[in-house]
């Protein structure tokens, strides 16, 4: 029989993948560390073994203690399994900027979490940095990881992603591409590779309001780089122990929006769901392609899954709220909004009445007319007035099919509403939009404006 003691036993060996449709216009081969294949979804799986081996080697935790971190969520799920498996308490704090998906995740792992503000100093009390500080300095045989300046971070990576890194490529990558936080990934990673290879370019993706890039570059702690940013997982506001500045070549600053739109491309043109700092990681090769040779070997390590962003670069309507989402809306989009989607229609052989009567009940101006399960032409609020208004008692009971107008123009749901306009007007009040599965949706003037 072949399996696993326990779940912590699966972390490690994620597979190196080559991307192909998002990588058409960069001249290098492009392979990602795919780390979302870890139990906990990201690479922070591999540094939460390590943090508690090594704290419970030094006697630092013991049996029955409790794991506190502060952590934007993934390091955070690493250590909620480490808890689980054996027998841990756990507690966590993170800011308000991160998805509710990880705190829920979090929290059915039996995790405790505390929320704490984001846009506050390191050193306020408030900051998830002091109240995790505090908490273990209240608490009774706890632990506090520190992931920032717990060197156990990076040493994982040393030991374990840089090693299966060299050995996947064969010793031939001359790039590697990552995002940077706390620092332990691209740091231990970086010095197993250039101990192999000093020749290997190792990038840092940053974001706007960060301190790591001016840094790196000048040496200088500016305090006027700190400002908000939405990107999760990746920059600071604080230089963590385990950034090793001297094995990194070069940082590349990506904004919000543009890592938001590549970690969607993933998602689209590679089948890659992915996180915010994959989008940030695969921003920064894109601006660097032009330092790239056909023969060059480039990694770029993805650390977490896109579950965790559901709710937020994966969201239209959240992507849209900050002028993320350049893409126009479709036909889709506007059926997607209404409240009721029923595609509600009359046949041939019902009566002008019934008509009338549908739409007063349903509160709709216009109807396709069908015969049978075919679209046969359309019947509209104003053609059923005049043709009452003329003769009440005898046009009612017409057929539809002696009165009804021409047909509504059939559009394919992934239309740009933008050429509606050749559709929609006077003389046609509505189109009828046809899904992938071929169901059938009535789209109006009314909702046209809805959504505009």
């Amino acid at each position: 029989m072949q399996y696993k003691q326990n779940i912590l036993e699966t972390i490690g060996n994620t597979p190196l993948v080559k991307l192909n449709q998002v990588a058409d216009d960069i001249p290098a081969l492009v392979l990602a560390k795919v780390e979302t294949f870890n139990p906990g979804h990201s690479t922070k799986d591999r540094m939460a073994v390590k943090m508690i081996n090594d704290a419970e080697a030094r006697g630092d935790l013991k049996p029955g203690g409790t794991i506190i971190e502060c952590t934007s969520g993934n390091t955070g799920m690493g250590l909620a399994l480490v808890a689980c498996v054996r027998g841990y308490r756990s507690i966590f704090t993170t800011t308000d900027k991160q998805s509710k998906e990880k705190v829920d995740i979090l929290k059915a792992l039996g995790a405790e979490v505390i929320v704490c503000p984001t846009n506050v100093e390191p050193e306020d009390p408030r900051s998830y940095y002091s109240v995790a500080r505090r908490l273990s300095e209240e608490i009774p045989n706890s632990f506090w990881c520190n992931q920032y300046d717990n060197l156990s971070n990076r040493q994982a990576h040393y030991e374990s992603t840089g090693p299966e890194i060299w050995e996947q490529t064969d010793g031939k990558i001359t790039h590697l591409v990552v995002g940077v936080g706390t620092g332990g990934t691209i740091s231990g990673v970086a010095r197993f590779l250039k101990e192999k290879n000093p020749k290997i370019q190792i990038w840092g993706a940053d974001t706007y309001g960060s301190v790591f890039k001016k840094y790196h570059e000048t040496g200088v702690f500016d305090p006027k780089e700190i400002y908000p940013y939405i990107t999760e997982g990746i920059g600071e506001d604080i230089l963590p122990a385990n950034v090793d500045f001297s094995l990194i070549d070069h940082f590349e600053k990506v904004g919000d929006k543009e890592a938001a739109l590549w970690a969607r491309r993933l998602a689209r043109k590679e089948g890659l769901l992915l996180g915010y700092s994959a989008g940030s990681a695969m921003g920064a090769l894109w601006q660097l392609r032009g330092k790239l040779k056909k023969d060059d070997v480039v990694v770029v390590i993805f650390h977490d899954h896109g579950s965790r962003y559901v709710g937020k670069i994966y969201n239209d309507d959240w992507m849209r709220q900050r002028g993320f989402l350049e893409e126009e809306l479709k036909v889709s989009d506007i059926i997607s909004r209404k409240k009721d989607r029923r595609f509600i229609a009359v046949q041939m052989t019902d009566t002008v009445r019934s008509a009338f009567n549908l739409m007063k009940s349903h509160d709709i101006s216009q109807l396709p007319v069908m015969d049978g399960e075919n679209i046969a032409g359309s019947i509209t609020e104003r053609q059923v007035l005049h043709i009452l208004l003329e003769n009440p008692m005898h046009n009612a009971e017409k057929l539809l099919s002696e009165v009804m107008g021409a047909s509504f123009p059939i559009v394919q749901e992934d239309m740009p509403i933008s050429q509606l306009n050749r559709y929609i007007d006077k003389n046609s009040q509505a189109v009828i939009a046809k899904d992938r599965s071929g169901g059938m949706h009535i789209v109006t003037q009314y909702d046209l404006i809805q959504a505009i």
